[in-house]
């Protein structure tokens, strides 16, 4: 995790935190504000535990291209299947 994404989560973090507390000035101490205070309060934690000792980080594969050419494909492989979906079962397939 770069410097970038510990300060963006940290930003993040604290616009929760704004916008948690416009709640509780809004409704006070309802159950469902504590629950979401308690959670923040779980994020900042967790969030100084990533920041202070990060877990390894995975490797990423490359991905994998797959080309699909974009010419007709052959329709006799297609004889005789169901389009299914479209409404047209138990219909042999015509050119």
């Amino acid at each position: 995790m770069t410097r970038s994404d510990i300060a963006e989560l940290r930003y993040a973090v604290g616009q929760l935190r704004q916008s948690i507390g416009a709640l509780r000035s809004h409704y006070g101490d309802a159950n469902s504000v504590r629950r979401l205070e308690n959670d923040l309060e779980r994020l900042v934690i967790d969030a100084d535990e990533l920041e202070q000792s990060p877990p390894q980080e995975i490797a990423r594969r490359p991905q994998e291209v797959i080309y699909v050419p974009d010419s007709k494909s052959d329709e006799a492989a297609w004889m005789g299947a169901q389009d299914e979906g479209l409404g047209f079962h138990s219909r042999p397939r015509t050119k």
